[in-house]
C-alpha cells in the first residue's frame, strides 16, 4: 500500500474491531485515529467518522441480530431518539467552534471510560 492508505485502513480496521467487539464506540477509536495518525483536519475528522461508523454499525447490527443478540423492539425508541439528535446535531454541527467539539468529545471519552471502570 502506499502513501497514507495503510493508516486509513488501519483506523476503520480499529474502528470496526471497537464496534464489533464491544456493540458500538468505533468513532471514540476512529476519530482520535483520523486526527493524529491520518492528519485530518478535527471537523473532517468527526464528519468522516459518522459516514465511516453507519456501515459498521449496520453490519453489526445485522450479525447480531442473526445471532440472536438483539432486540429490534427494544432498540427501537433508541433508535428513533438517536435519529432526532444525530439529525440536530448534524444541524448545528458546523456552527460550533471545533475547541468546544474537542471538549465535549474528550469529556464524552472520560466519561463512558469512568463508567466502564466502575
Amino acid at each position: 500500500m502506499k502513501g497514507k492508505n495503510w493508516r486509513y485502513l488501519a483506523a476503520g480496521a480499529a474502528a470496526g474491531l471497537c464496534n464489533g467487539f464491544f456493540g458500538g464506540g468505533g468513532g471514540s477509536v476512529l476519530v482520535p485515529m483520523l486526527t493524529g495518525v491520518c492528519g485530518l483536519e478535527q471537523r473532517r475528522a468527526f464528519a468522516t467518522s459518522v459516514a465511516v461508523i453507519l456501515p459498521l454499525c449496520v453490519l453489526s447490527a445485522g450479525i447480531y441480530l442473526f445471532r440472536g443478540g438483539l432486540d429490534v423492539r427494544a432498540a427501537l425508541p433508541y433508535l428513533l431518539g438517536g435519529a432526532l439528535g444525530g439529525w440536530a446535531g448534524g444541524k448545528w454541527f458546523k456552527g460550533v467552534r471545533v475547541a468546544w467539539l474537542r471538549r465535549a468529545f474528550g469529556l464524552l471519552l472520560i466519561y463512558g471510560g469512568v463508567r466502564s471502570l466502575l
